[in-house]
């Protein structure tokens, strides 16, 4: 089934691409959510009536995400976890920690959008990609800190001196 598509669909294509798709795909997905419509010969005709339309939509929104790009490079955000004694954490800081960080800053961003391949699960400075457009990504630094406090090495303990049993009998 070939069809049109009317927003940018990951893996698959972006607005006024025309791309062959299984036809579930495309019945079950695509067309009930708006994203695309069949690839009939007037709608061929409307998409190249279109395409410049497209073509400035698509740079408006990708001059957008650079300009929130160069704002979310400089943002940073703490995450206090409790560790164990060697410095790993019970638990881990996952995307939707993140994207709730960024909610908490006013960037408000889908937590499929941050680009975390596996839980962090050690202290320390970490640099994450949040995609906010198909070539724009932003890289933030998240700091992941102990919240139990640091245990004070304890002075060590004097030994305990004791008078030497007398020999002598009583």
């Amino acid at each position: 089934m070939e069809v049109i598509l009317l927003a940018e669909v990951e893996n698959l294509g972006s607005r006024g691409q025309i791309v062959k798709v299984a036809g579930g795909y495309g019945r079950n997905h695509l067309l009930p959510k708006k994203l695309a419509v069949a690839a009939t010969p007037q709608n061929r005709k409307w998409v190249e009536q279109q395409r410049v339309r497209f073509l400035k939509v698509e740079a408006k929104e990708r001059g957008d995400a650079e300009d929130l790009s160069k704002l979310m490079n400089e943002v940073q955000l703490t995450f206090k976890r409790k560790t164990g004694d060697h410095g790993s954490l019970f638990g881990s800081v996952t995307s939707i920690d993140i994207a709730e960080g960024l909610g908490a800053k006013g960037y408000h961003i889908d937590r499929r959008k941050v680009q975390l391949l596996s839980p962090i699960k050690s202290i320390g400075e970490h640099q994450v990609g949040v995609k906010l457009h198909r070539e724009v990504t932003a890289q933030i630094k998240v700091t992941i800190e102990s919240e139990n406090a640091p245990v004070a090495a304890a002075p060590p303990a004097e030994p305990v001196s004791t008078p030497p049993a007398s020999s002598t009998p009583d």
